[in-house]
């Protein structure tokens, strides 16, 4: 049945996997990464998983749940410290980033969520309308934003700091 159920799934799902598997092999490679680079994907995921939460569950509980997952990410990321060997270039205006398996992790997570849930609504329409699974699909989406907002928020702490402590030094 799950072979049958892999043979349905659209080509272009297949090279999408392929994409997001460059691109989180990339990341593991230290980096420049500019302040509108280290702004733009973290944004782009809440976006992107706010409306895939909004799109299917018209319940609040789910969006509630989201809100809940990413806050709680947030958080957590900020207390575990991400920021580690993140520096700030003055001379090039930019982020050095060490390499992490960090983001490949997450975008293979929320890639594999986000197809099993679409695989269980696509073969049970219905749970659309479970608020258990509309709450676990929202919290689950929530988390996966929220780190990588986390790590977002991390890379603008450490330009803040940066331009803070040159301010300081030129003062």
């Amino acid at each position: 049945m799950s072979f049958a159920i892999v043979q349905h799934v659209p080509h272009w799902v297949w090279f999408l996997l392929a994409g997001l598997i460059v691109l989180g092999v990339k990341q593991t490679l230290p980096q420049r990464r500019s302040i509108r680079n280290a702004t733009v994907l973290p944004v782009a995921m809440c976006v992107l998983s706010f409306y895939g939460v909004i799109s299917v569950f018209a319940q609040p509980v789910a969006l509630a749940a989201w809100a809940v997952g990413m806050i709680a990410t947030v958080v957590l990321s900020q207390m575990v410290g991400s920021s580690r060997g993140i520096r700030w270039s003055s001379a090039d205006r930019s982020l050095l980033v060490p390499g992490s398996w960090v983001p490949l992790v997450l975008i293979l997570g929320l890639f594999v969520t986000k197809f099993g849930v679409n695989m269980e609504l696509a073969m049970h329409s219905d749970l659309a309308f479970d608020a258990d699974f509309a709450t676990f699909v929202g919290l689950a989406y929530g988390a996966f934003s929220g780190a990588f907002l986390g790590r977002g928020l991390t890379m603008w702490k450490v330009i803040r700091q940066a331009l803070q402590s040159s301010e300081a030094t030129a003062n």
